[in-house]
């Protein structure tokens, strides 16, 4: 019962009380994707993006293979196989333990999918790396490229550590997920989280999704499922390295590696800074040391 209220809440909130200054996002459960790919195409169908050619890319049922400058949504199919062991192989054939798995309890076949998207991150790398100001934090605290603005530099491919930033080889500009930015202006939830039939991908503003997201933890729990955690909220991982938060955060069921996020991002300037400050602090020490000696020099 609650989780529908908070379901019609959602909804309510995404359809008719859209308000600038507030902060929003996704929510996506991957226990509850089915893999239909149906947020990819309504991503691809409202923002007019490209369909990629229909032959398999021999990654499973996946012909998308990864998000792009075209690809602004992209189902992940991770195919676990038991080894009779105790461990499963991820679809790269490496072994996947799982805890409490052993010789006489050996972990069954399994499929992990999972919708993944710009995580629209709180301290955002690739908008620190814009030299042109071409990607800004809108209204609702998502962050967008302007294309009219972008000049293609390509700064903020590698600041991003989630490989989502990509230069479209047509045009020569960064491109990315709005979260659907025109639609918000609108009202509207977006496209994906409109589209997704079980509910996997769920848009509203972060407060409430952080509450529907430890509840729906804590009832996975509750029923044994004691791997799923959260992946990107504020002290989990992948909130790390002075991201403090993604804005698109996950629950998940294996290593994050297993679902081709980094463990622990970080953005260039929490590396960049703090050597920087110390190499501002040595450059300090030597000129005072070299005015020391200066001033100590005898007169002629």
């Amino acid at each position: 019962m609650n989780a529908t209220i908070d379901r019609q809440e959602a909804l309510a909130t995404a359809e008719t009380r859209i308000e600038p200054g507030k902060r929003y996002g996704f929510f996506t459960d991957t226990t509850l994707c089915i893999g239909c790919k149906a947020c990819e195409v309504a991503c691809k169908e409202w923002n007019q993006l490209p369909a990629e050619d229909m032959a398999l890319s021999g990654t499973s049922y996946d012909n998308t293979e990864r998000l792009s400058a075209t690809t602004w949504r992209h189902v992940r199919f991770v195919e676990q196989m038991a080894d009779g062991s105790g461990e499963r192989a991820a679809g790269d054939g490496s072994a996947v333990p799982r805890p409490g798995d052993g010789p006489h309890n050996a972990a069954p076949d399994r499929w992990l999918m999972m919708s993944d998207v710009c995580k629209h991150c709180s301290n955002a790398p690739c908008l620190e790396a814009c030299p042109t100001g071409a990607i800004f934090k809108t209204e609702f605290d998502t962050v967008v490229v302007q294309q009219d603005i972008c000049n293609g530099c390509g700064y903020c491919v590698p600041a991003c550590p989630f490989g989502v930033v990509e230069i479209d080889q047509l045009d020569g500009k960064a491109h990315k997920c709005t979260l659907c930015y025109d639609r918000l202006k609108g009202g509207l939830e977006p496209a994906c989280a409109k589209a997704c039939p079980t509910d996997s991908i769920v848009f509203g503003e972060l407060g409430a999704l952080d509450r529907r997201a430890n509840e729906r933890v804590r009832e996975l729990h509750a029923r044994g499922v004691e791997d799923a955690y959260l992946y990107g909220t504020p002290g989990s991982p992948g909130a790390t390295g002075g991201l403090e938060r993604l804005n698109a955060f996950f629950l998940l069921l294996d290593r994050p590696e297993v679902y081709n996020l980094p463990a622990a991002p970080s953005r260039p300037a929490s590396r960049i800074l703090p050597a920087l400050g110390a190499g501002l602090a040595a450059v300090a020490a030597l000129a005072c040391l070299a005015g020391s000696i200066f001033a100590e020099r005898p007169r002629r």
